[in-house]
């Protein structure tokens, strides 16, 4: 079983990194040839018997394995066809929609509006032809100059005029998969509400899923009403049902510094305390026959009973989370175990534990995908590994907590022994989960220990008993628990704000690659080792290679890496030893921005600790919009800008200077030169007017970093620094608009290469299409971020570029390396 779990994780991992699936014959066959090999594996198994020899054991796993990767290629393969067959059309992509469907799940109130699933009925295009269109949605409802969108509730039928796209997403390194996650959900087109038909048919549709989410949406408002402005009701909600959406971006970066982030949620660990809680209690009552006379435990076993009523605490628990991803991984694995006790089949604890990845994964297919999957069963390994076998008897006694009560041994004896093992398991995670966290993130937390000592009891035990008290209570029981919780929350939030501002609190580094995860682990396993091992000290030693990783940095010349993070400028510029980052991207919301989705995830990944500077190049929000975020995210030396001097950001801009033509510097045998604006431009009334344009040159080539700048600040270039104006690559002025890129410029630059930062299908229609043009007529090269992803740019003695979108390819991205 071990060996069919681990080639089935194999089979899994290997597809999802594939750029293209094998054809649906080819899935059926493997899947085929996996269950005909089943019996082969047990025939082998049963040979060996005792008379187990290396090669015996040696052919029952490669077979197991081989068997278990047949499955898992096969079975991930039908499923992914399956799910992408349920693709919009690319004729239909842009086009109106009336479209009929239930709304699912719980609508996300945004600040222009709000975001919902739609579950589709039908839909048709405006002549009246019926289109055959994904069944789930993802439909965003704006507000617009004559109303605000009304109330959406779960369960409601509506029909709309809307407007799809297919599921695309920004494509960048160590970023956020979008396109990944939105066919984890299920979820395969986007749209908006576009004026025109918006009527509610229904306003309740019965379904079991309905039910579910109405409730859902019904204690959603009963916290909300009873929380009404308090800054941590976003936290209470997630505790409670599994929506964190209300949690603000600047509470996530604190949790996440301090090592908590798992707590803010209904995780694994909530769940699994439900399940414990009322599976203790049940247990408790049955062996005492609820204190009558009746002898149930003769009837049924009280620990059957009692795990019984810890997985329906579960299920409904669950059922609070909306059955999301993550909720459902754990409760299946409390399914395997709970099927394991009752069918008293718990002898061995690798077993289960294999049986529970298996069972997941056959499940969601995807899950290998997310850090909340390794996360999850690595941590629960490690506590086995220093557990099982050490300080109990068995599996059946780890799980069992009435193993050795309080009153056989003593309550101090018990409370003594308690904390020991909780500490021993602190201790297991903590070290354990080291080298997979620099993996997945890059940093790890050192405060996390101290901070997760306090914060799991107390939400564990305390916060989070107290949410769920008041979300069921009646008035005003409610409002007393609900409020004693927020205010242990606001308590806790303090503590560990004033712990994160610490600057030791994270360590950062490159991600490390494989090699020296794997060499850590090993050393991990090491560490953990049971007492008496020997030198086990000695396993840190194998720690020091992934910390002593170095950020990449070009030997010669400069690097401009290019992000995609839709319409907007964001460029970082890095020489041997500095690092500029030119623009930030725009700000999608109030909680969320380019640098927080995508430029600080980089850097962090990357082990980039610093930036030496920062060049805003005028006030538009897409180039400005992620600065805050920057600046509160990362050390940043200097600033340079063309913001005006009564603009909110220059509060925030360490050692700022205003862009002026004339100014230079020169970074590892690297020259920057300002080119604009001048005297004549500095207060101009356009903020366009005012873009910050960068001449980056080493040796032969150069680079042009342009903002916004339009036709008449082009000309004024060619007057005035005509000269200056020769590149290899042209950051293209304005994203191609049809203001800029006048042909005596480009003539005057004569670029080898053209970078377009755009959204994809932007409202602009960026680059124009006579723009485009311009640039191919002479023979330059155009990358552009919504076709291609992030771009990297190499310049040293030759140019030399990569496509993200190339080099990242997988089979369920919307749109294929051009």
């Amino acid at each position: 079983m071990r060996a069919i779990a681990l080639g089935l994780l194999a089979g899994i991992f290997w597809l999802q990194s594939q750029a293209v699936l094998p054809d649906t014959m080819a899935c059926a066959g493997l899947v085929l040839i996996g269950f005909i090999g089943l019996p082969l594996v047990h025939r082998l198994h049963r040979r060996a018997g005792n008379q187990i020899t290396m090669l015996r054991a040696s052919s029952e796993v490669l077979a197991g394995m081989a068997v278990g990767m047949a499955i898992g290629i096969g079975w991930a393969g039908l499923l992914a066809h399956w799910r992408l067959s349920d693709a919009l059309p690319a004729a239909l992509e842009g086009r109106d929609h009336q479209v009929i469907g239930v709304v699912q799940g719980l609508p996300d109130a945004v600040a222009s509006g709000v975001r919902f699933r739609l579950r589709v009925d039908s839909a048709h295009l405006s002549d009246g032809e019926k289109v055959n269109i994904p069944k789930l949605l993802s439909v965003g409802w704006y507000a617009d100059d004559a109303q605000n969108p009304p109330v959406v509730r779960p369960g409601q039928r509506w029909e709309f005029t809307l407007r799809l796209r297919l599921p695309h997403g920004h494509v960048n390194p160590d970023g956020f998969d979008y396109e990944a996650w939105l066919l984890t959900e299920g979820v395969r087109a986007t749209g908006y509400v576009r004026p025109g038909v918006q009527t509610m048919h229904d306003a309740f549709v019965p379904g079991f899923a309905t039910y579910v989410e109405r409730m859902r949406d019904a204690l959603r408002g009963r916290l909300q009403r009873a929380l009404p402005d308090a800054a941590y009701a976003g936290v209470i909600i997630a505790l409670v049902m599994g929506d964190q959406r209300g949690v603000s971006q600047s509470d996530w970066e604190v949790f996440n510094r301090t090592g908590i982030g798992h707590l803010v949620s209904i995780s694994g660990l909530h769940i699994t305390m439900i399940a414990a809680l009322f599976g203790g209690v049940a247990r408790w009552l049955w062996r005492h026959s609820f204190f009558t006379r009746a002898d149930l435990p003769l009837l049924l076993p009280a620990q059957k009973v009692g795990v019984l009523a810890g997985w329906l605490a579960a299920l409904v628990y669950v059922a609070l989370a909306g059955f999301g991803i993550p909720a459902q991984r754990t409760l299946l694995m409390l399914t395997v175990v709970s099927l394991a006790l009752w069918l008293g089949r718990i002898a061995s604890v690798s077993h289960v534990l294999c049986l529970s990845v298996a069972v997941v994964l056959l499940c969601d297919p995807w899950a290998v995908l997310w850090p909340g999957f390794w996360l999850s069963f690595v941590a629960i390994a490690c506590i086995l590994y220093v557990s099982v076998g050490r300080t109990t008897s068995g599996m059946a006694e780890w799980v069992s907590a009435e193993a050795v009560s309080a009153q056989a041994i003593g309550f101090r004896s018990w409370l003594r022994q308690s904390l020991a093992a909780a500490t021993r398991t602190q201790y297991a995670v903590t070290l354990g989960l080291v080298p997979l966290t620099m993996a997945l993130f890059g940093q790890i937390s050192l405060i996390g220990p101290l901070a997760n000592a306090v914060a799991i009891p107390l939400v564990s035990f305390v916060i989070t008993p107290l949410s769920l008290a008041g979300s069921m209570a009646p008035a005003p029981v409610s409002v007393w628990c609900l409020q004693g919780a927020h205010a242990l929350v606001s308590v806790l939030a303090q503590w560990l704000h004033w712990l994160s501002e610490s600057s030791f609190a994270v360590w950062q580094a490159p991600r490390p690659d494989a090699m020296h995860v794997v060499l850590a682990m090993a050393g991990t396993l090491w560490l953990l080792a049971p007492r008496g091992w020997p030198l086990r000290w000695v396993g840190v030693l194998a720690w020091l290679p992934m910390f002593m990783v170095r950020p990449a940095t070009p030997a010669q010349g400069l690097w401009l890496t290019a992000f995609d993070i839709g319409q907007g400028n964001a460029l970082l510029i890095e020489t041997a030893h500095h690092r500029l980052l030119y623009d930030t991207g725009p700000a999608y919301s109030s909680e969320s921005d380019s640098a927080t989705r995508v430029l600080l995830p980089y850097l962090r990944a990357r082990g980039i600790s610093r930036l030496d500077g920062l060049i805003i190049s005028h006030s538009d929000s897409d180039h400005s919009g992620g600065a805050l975020s920057v600046i509160e995210g990362i050390p940043v030396t200097w600033t340079r800008s063309s913001l005006p001097d009564d603009h909110a950001l220059l509060r925030h801009m360490p050692s700022h200077t205003a862009c002026r033509a004339g100014q230079s510097w020169t970074w590892d045998g690297v020259q920057f030169d300002m080119l604009h604006p001048d005297a004549h431009y500095a207060n101009a009334d356009q903020p366009n007017a005012r873009s910050c344009t960068l001449r980056i040159r080493y040796r032969e080539h150069a680079v042009l970093l342009t903002g916004d700048i339009e036709a008449p600040q082009e000309r004024a270039l060619l007057v005035r620094a005509a000269d200056q104006l020769s590149a290899s690559v042209l950051l293209a002025p304005h994203h191609g608009s049809g203001t800029s890129s006048t042909p005596e410029f480009l003539s005057a630059v004569s670029p080898q290469l053209a970078l377009f930062q755009v959204g994809y299908r932007n409202r602009y229609r960026h680059p124009k299409a006579e723009v485009l043009d311009r640039y191919l007529q002479r023979g330059i090269r155009t990358l552009r971020t919504d076709r291609d992803g992030a771009v990297r740019v190499s310049v040293g003695d030759e140019i030399t570029f990569s496509a993200y979108r190339c080099e990242y390819r997988r089979y369920w991205l919307a749109q294929d390396c051009p």
